[in-house]
């Protein structure tokens, strides 16, 4: 059996991955099983840099297959913020609910038609010869006025899917899985890991 780091230390996030990557034959570990786990600050500029430095920096350390991820939400009545700022919108230390109640209030004064919305993941993956690979994945949707929904994490509570008529949040995790951006970045880079884990 192969075995792939996921460099995070959000568990929302690595239960997310684990859930998606179920049924493939592949280790996971993650922060859980290191005691040194790096814990690394995002400076890059754009998602794609982001997902890069954290994976880069497991690799770097460990030497062992690993996959990273950068996730913004952009609205485009915001000029596609909060963006690659996404986690820190409201401040460094921010909680999900601090960013979605700030990013609320930033929207209110928009029209309820504008509120066209994306998340969009870049995933890392770097490969035991130390050889980078990214993918991209994304979904749309829109912004609503008010929270609705408890399951997932972050924006996901005010992200509405049109074509569903729910948030994020208010989808089981299983439905979320197969739709999200998250699961589309690592679709598109699942056959690489293969390949270069065979």
């Amino acid at each position: 059996m192969s075995t792939l780091i996921i460099a995070t230390n959000n568990q929302d996030k690595l239960k997310e991955i684990k859930h998606i990557l179920e049924g493939t034959d592949i280790k996971i570990l993650s922060a859980s099983d290191y005691e040194d786990f790096p814990d690394v600050e995002e400076t890059g500029v754009t998602l794609e840099e982001n997902a890069l430095l954290k994976a880069r920096a497991v690799w770097g350390k460990y030497h062992l297959p690993c996959v990273a991820d950068d996730t913004g939400l952009e609205v485009d009545c915001l000029d596609g913020e909060p963006g690659v700022y996404s986690s820190r919108y409201a401040g460094e230390d921010a909680t999900y609910e601090d960013n979605c109640r700030k990013l609320l209030s930033v929207v209110a004064i928009e029209p309820a038609d504008d509120r066209a919305a994306r998340f969009r993941t870049v995933v890392a993956f770097i490969d035991s010869e130390g050889k980078s690979h990214t993918a991209e994945g994304k979904i749309e949707g829109e912004i609503i006025d008010e929270k609705r929904g408890d399951n997932g994490f972050g924006y996901d509570p005010v992200f509405l899917v049109p074509e569903l008529g729910k948030t994020l949040a208010e989808l089981p995790s299983e439905q979320k899985n197969k739709i999200s951006h998250r699961h589309n970045a690592l679709a598109n880079i699942l056959p690489v890991i293969k390949s270069r884990l065979a």
